[in-house]
C-alpha cells in the first residue's frame, strides 16, 4: 500500500467517524517565536487543547508536515527522517481513551489489513502525579489485545509532553511486531531491539504542566495521536527502512546510476535531505546563519557533501529536484507550484 493511500484512508476513516478534516499547518510555525519548526501535529493545536473552541469543531483529522532537528547526524542508518509526515486524529473535549482506542484497533486491523497478533501496545505504569493506567489497558482488550501483548511502562516511554510545559498526560503506544527473534526472554517494545516497531502514539492530554515542574488538570480531556506515514508504508510494503519505499525509491536508485563511489549511507543522507529541504523551502524558509535559515543551510551543506562522497557532479542537483518534484507532486502539489524557486 503506498503512503498516499495510507493518508487518504486515515482521513476517509476518521471523517467517517465525525471528525472534520482540516489542512496541514506550515513547516514555519505561525505566530510561534519558540520553536524554528512543526514538530508534531498538536503544536499548531495548544490553545484549543488549553480550552479555546476550534472553529471546525471538537474531532479533527489532518495529516501534519513536520520536521525535527536533533537527530540530522543521525540521517543515513536505516531509519532517522529529518521531514516526515504524521497523521493525527484529535478529541478536544469529545471522546476519551475507550472510543480513541477502539477507533485506532479498528483502522489498524480492518483498513489497513494489520493482523490483530502482530500488534502489542504499552500503557503508563503510574507514579507520585498519576495512576498507573488500568484503564487503557482495559480499553485495549475489550478491543482485542490480550492481556500478554499489554505492557507497562514510565514516563520516559509513555507520556508526552511537546516541550517543558503544556498540555500532557498519560500516552499508549501501538506496535508491530516484525516476526524476528526474540533478542531475550525479557524482550518487549521498549528494548530497542529491532523486533517491535512503534507504529502509532495516543496521548489522553488531561494535565498542564507548569514551569514549578507542577502539574493541574485540564478544562477539558483530550485526546492527541499520531502515526508516521513513512514507517507505516514501510512496514506495509515489506521493507527495511522508508528508503526503499516509493517515497524515496527512485530518487535512491537515480543516485546509484550517478555514484562513482558506493556508499549507502551517503545515498540516504541526500536523498533524505533534498527531500526536507525542497519541503522547507516550499513552507517559506530559506538559507542563512540563524535559527531555521541556519538548519537549512546545514541540511544543504551536508546534502552537497555527501554528494562529493559519492562524486555526483553538483550539476546534477537539478535533476534530483525535477525528479523528486515529479514522484512526489500528488502527495505534495506545492512542490511543483514552487519548483523554480526551490531551484
Amino acid at each position: 500500500m503506498k503512503a498516499i493511500e495510507i493518508r487518504n484512508k486515515y482521513l476517509n476513516f476518521f471523517k467517517e467517524h465525525g471528525h472534520t478534516v482540516i489542512p496541514s499547518a506550515p513547516l514555519i510555525p505561525e505566530n510561534d517565536p519558540s520553536v524554528l519548526f512543526t514538530t508534531a501535529g498538536m503544536q499548531p493545536l495548544v490553545p484549543y487543547l488549553l480550552g479555546e473552541p476550534h472553529p471546525a469543531g471538537k474531532r479533527l483529522t489532518d495529516y501534519q508536515k513536520c520536521v525535527r532537528t536533533n537527530d540530522i547526524d543521525e540521517v543515513g542508518d536505516n531509519r532517522h527522517l529529518t521531514y516526515f509526515e504524521m497523521l493525527g486524529n484529535w478529541s478536544l473535549g469529545d471522546y476519551f481513551k475507550e472510543e480513541s482506542i477502539q477507533m485506532s484497533y479498528d483502522f489498524l486491523t480492518k483498513e489497513l489489513g494489520i493482523p490483530a497478533e502482530k500488534l502489542s501496545v504499552t500503557c503508563f505504569a503510574g507514579d507520585e502525579d498519576c495512576a498507573r493506567d488500568e484503564v487503557t489497558a482495559s480499553c485495549w482488550k475489550k478491543a482485542g489485545i490480550p492481556e500478554e501483548r499489554i505492557y507497562y511502562f514510565g514516563k520516559d516511554d509513555n507520556w508526552w509532553i511537546a516541550g517543558e510545559t503544556g498540555p500532557c498526560g498519560p500516552d499508549t503506544e501501538m506496535f508491530y511486531d516484525t516476526g524476528k527473534p526474540k533478542c531475550s526472554e525479557e524482550c518487549n517494545p521498549s528494548c530497542g531491539c529491532g523486533k517491535y516497531v512503534e507504529i502509532w502514539n495516543n496521548v489522553f492530554m488531561e494535565f498542564y504542566k507548569d514551569e514549578n515542574g507542577k502539574y493541574s488538570k485540564l478544562k477539558q480531556h483530550n485526546v492527541d495521536t499520531g502515526l508516521g506515514l513513512e514507517r507505516m508504508a514501510m512496514l506495509l510494503q515489506g521493507k527495511e527502512t522508508p528508503f526503499e519505499t516509493e517515497l524515496f525509491a527512485p530518487i535512491m536508485d537515480k543516485l546509484v546510476e550517478l555514484q562513482k563511489v558506493d556508499n549507502i549511507a551517503s545515498r540516504r543522507i541526500v536523498a533524505e535531505h533534498l527531500r526536507s529541504s525542497m519541503m522547507i523551502i516550499c513552507d517559506g524558509g530559506r538559507p542563512s546563519n540563524v535559527d531555521r535559515g541556519y538548519i537549512l543551510r546545514r541540511l544543504i551543506r551536508r546534502m552537497v557533501r555527501h554528494m562529493n562522497k559519492l562524486q555526483i557532479s553538483l550539476d546534477e542537483l537539478l535533476t534530483l529536484i525535477n525528479l523528486n518534484v515529479e514522484n512526489l507532486k500528488e502527495m505534495y502539489p506545492s512542490l511543483e507550484i514552487n519548483k523554480e524557486t526551490i531551484k
